[in-house]
């Protein structure tokens, strides 16, 4: 079986990556996060950390992050992490959830190439509506916990997405232009329960509303409960 770490941001991409990766076999034997603290970054999503604990102690899966504070090296970032997580884990596989981005996996291969991995990303090229629609049906769960983008509802906030959300969202895709899928960095998630889980995760926090097309859920508290 081969080893793998899993580039995990919490959110739903990265959750069915790894559920496909050890549905094929994969042993995924890390979570590798990098995390920006500054807004906007083109590579990396902006993860909450008390989250990210839950959801590996939830998995029963080492956690190894990194913190950015340079946009500038957010490429020597990935690499230090992922060299440091091939050196404690022995693992010869990066899996990733990219969708869409030719950038984002371009800079994983090449990041790959570097320190002898493969890469594994199985939701690469698939139908953005057909894969939201995968995701709502795997029992992977997952709240919208960012908006920058117009027209995707305030509402979805803090709120677990479901298929109805999901009918809604198509019409304002077609209206306003955005990627329903959220691939181009128009809304960020965070899944709450999936078939990997140990445990689901209850988030307490409160909705804010920056502007008519931005908005955060901010996150205060984190519990595990039984599914």
């Amino acid at each position: 079986m081969s080893s793998a770490v899993v580039l995990f941001t919490g959110g739903k991409d990265s959750v069915y990556a790894l559920h496909r990766a050890v549905k094929e076999g994969l042993e995924v034997r890390a979570l590798a996060t990098v995390t920006p603290h500054y807004k906007y970054s083109m590579l990396y999503h902006q993860p909450n950390y008390l989250s990210l604990l839950a959801q590996a102690q939830a998995l029963s899966t080492p956690l190894e992050t990194i913190g950015l504070y340079n946009p500038e090296y957010e490429v020597e970032a990935l690499k230090h992490l992922l060299g440091r997580v091939k050196k404690k884990y022995g693992v010869g596989t990066i899996v990733t959830g990219s969708v869409k981005s030719r950038f984002q996996l371009r800079v994983f291969n090449e990041v790959a190439n570097r320190l002898g991995l493969k890469i594994y990303a199985p939701c690469w090229g698939i139908s953005e509506l057909e894969y939201m629609k995968e995701l709502l049906g795997s029992g992977i769960e997952f709240m919208v916990i960012s908006i920058t983008s117009m027209g995707i509802p305030h509402y979805l906030l803090g709120k677990v997405f479901d298929i109805n959300d999901l009918e809604k969202l198509m019409k304002l895709a077609e209206k306003y232009g955005f990627n329903i899928s959220f691939e181009g960095g128009e809304a960020e998630t965070l899944a709450v329960n999936a078939p990997l889980f140990k445990y689901r995760l209850v988030i307490y926090g409160k909705r804010v509303v920056v502007s008519e097309f931005e908005g955060y859920f901010q996150v205060e508290k984190v519990v595990l409960a039984k599914k």
